[in-house]
């Protein structure tokens, strides 16, 4: 069904266009649009099954060196690391210009699912990039300068409203030259979009204050009033020497009621970010992007981000419990999954009960999407044992085990041993969430591992919450951020404090349990974290007192996270 609501959708988006075109009659100069090289089709599945959809719009002058365009690359590691939408762009020129090269500078710095448009004939042209559907797109005449205009995209965001963004560069000359820019966009604006879609005016106004009268007449179709985005540090101003708002996100009424905080890894900015790599920090967080790129020879100007919560397209939401969902016996005090199956809904709490009608809470708020929960079983056996998951934002999406399992007295005893068996430090590429620092449990029982932490030479990185466990023969994965989780990965996490912060040049990882007793500690000299994207591990592997070795001098693989050298399960 969803395929079929992705062809729909290209049908529609080019009627739509045609439509545009011959109705607006805009005085459009030409230019270049080019849909995305694959990934349509997924588009309109992500389109079609969100209901409250976040966005996230960026406007950016941040070419660098000296010819005015993104060939350097430090602008394209800031787009890596903010991951926009939407962005209005300026300066809008990469090497040869080709539509080739164009191509590549959007596959490289958004994505090859993205779209683009960029004004023709222009020196310094501007230019709008989107993962959605571009269905209209042109120029309008900018009356004051001659190598640029305002470029214009309509854009089919997920919900019943288009998105018209709108990328200017304004000139530098005088606030008189500029506020006749905005007079000269604003009637452009009430003549030929529809006041039923939202609007977003962004770029490079090159305005000294924000008491300008440019502002004034902008204001006539988009917001200009406070709060305003801010770096790091809480300053609100654009320029490279941070002492002048050049730089604007600037939103209609019906949009602005949406507006949300920018959070990117742990941070949140209420009003939105100004990116300022000199200043940001914990860096890691904008990976790529590096502390200087901000600060680059050529680069006038920061990037401006906000973001927005808009409602899509209205679908139902589930949530199934597919394991224990009836008639399984399972030992008390053993380590077991619990899992379900999910679909719109964002957290769900995990509970249990053994006599049916008083419930246990296991976690009030875990993520729909990881699909499962580690559950150490408890020591009271039952015949009438049954799992419930419910959506934290809704109570009546829930689903509880279809019928009863048993939780049953067992013996044997056992002890559970966790080792080190393998750890990339130097990842592949240079996303430090790629880190990973692989742990098994050796014993003959399940292990309790809440409280314990994972620390590198420098200091605690990661702390594993209460209720974690790990069966005997299991393995859990601490990587360096979620990003860096290969999909499919057993055991997998992220470091809770957002890294692993392993260095090149050799590192110390050690394992405490919840008492602050070392449980393993592995000391890889820079023979064995030199190597990009060759993970250290135990030769022979799991062998508890065994040394390590690069991975690749075990089996064909560079790494194995969660798996055996081999590749085969544990």
């Amino acid at each position: 069904m969803r395929n079929n609501l992705a062809v729909s959708t290209r049908v529609l988006s080019s009627w739509r266009y045609w439509l545009v075109a011959l109705f607006l009659g805009l005085a459009a100069c030409g230019g270049e649009g080019v849909e995305p090289t694959t990934g349509e089709s997924s588009l309109g599945e992500r389109q079609d099954s969100l209901a409250n959809v976040r966005i996230r719009v960026m406007a950016a002058n941040i070419s660098s060196g000296n010819g005015q365009d993104y060939d350097p690359g430090h602008g394209i590691r800031i787009f890596q690391g903010t991951d926009a939408d939407i962005v209005m762009i300026q300066e809008f020129n990469y090497l040869t210009d080709s539509a080739a090269d164009l191509r590549t500078f959007v596959n490289t710095a958004f994505g090859t699912g993205f779209s683009y448009y960029r004004e023709a004939g222009a020196q310094i042209p501007n230019g709008i990039i989107s993962r959605y559907p571009i269905i209209a797109s042109g120029e309008w005449d900018d009356p004051q300068v001659t190598n640029r205009d305002f470029a214009w995209a309509r854009i089919d965001i997920p919900g019943p409203r288009d998105l018209w963004a709108v990328s200017v560069h304004l000139l530098t000359s005088n606030a008189s030259t500029r506020n006749t820019e905005a007079a000269s966009l604003v009637s452009r604006i009430q003549a030929n979009i529809p006041t039923g879609d939202y609007l977003v005016i962004g770029g490079d106004f090159n305005t000294s204050s924000r008491s300008e009268s440019c502002f004034s007449t902008f204001s006539q179709v988009v917001s200009t009033a406070s709060p305003y985005p801010a770096d790091r540090n809480g300053n609100t101003n654009t320029n490279a020497g941070r002492n002048s708002p050049y730089d604007h996100v600037l939103v209609d009424s019906d949009l602005r009621q949406y507006q949300t905080s920018v959070v990117i890894g742990s941070s949140s900015f209420a009003n939105g970010l100004v990116v300022d790599t000199r200043v940001y920090s914990p860096i890691g967080d904008l990976s790529p992007a590096l502390a200087g790129d901000s600060g680059a020879t050529g680069m006038q100007h920061m990037g401006i981000i906000k973001d927005f919560l808009v409602p899509g397209d209205s679908v139902a939401s589930s949530v199934t419990v597919t394991s224990p969902n009836g008639g399984e016996s399972w030992t008390t005090s053993s380590a077991r999954t619990i899992a379900w199956t999910s679909s719109n809904v964002t957290n769900v709490r995990v509970e249990y009960t053994l006599n049916g009608s008083t419930w246990t809470t296991l976690s009030s708020s875990t993520p729909a999407s990881a699909g499962s929960l580690s559950w150490m079983l408890p020591a009271t056996a039952s015949t009438t044992a049954r799992v419930r998951v419910t959506d934290t934002s809704d109570a009546s999406i829930t689903d509880t085990s279809n019928a009863t399992f048993s939780i049953t007295t067992g013996g044997g005893g056992g002890t559970g041993t966790l080792i080190i068996n393998e750890v990339l430090v130097n990842e592949a590429g240079s996303d430090v969430n790629g880190e990973f620092v692989e742990l098994v449990n050796t014993g003959t029982a399940a292990l309790s591992v809440a409280g314990w932490t994972v620390s590198d030479s420098a200091s605690v990185r990661h702390t594993f919450p209460s209720g974690t466990s790990v069966s005997a023969g299991g393995v859990l994965v601490v990587f360096g951020g979620a990003a860096g989780i290969p999909s499919g990965t057993p055991g997998a996490v992220a470091a809770t404090t957002g890294t692993l912060g392993l260095s090149n040049s050799g590192d110390t990882v050690t394992v405490k349990n919840a008492s602050g007793t070392v449980v393993d500690t592995a000391t890889l000299s820079s023979t064995m974290a030199g190597t990009d994207g060759v993970s250290a591990n135990r030769s022979p592997d799991v062998g508890s007192s065994a040394t390590f070795v690069l991975h690749t001098s075990l089996s064909s693989l560079s790494t194995s996270p969660g798996r055996r050298a081999s590749g085969a399960s544990f």
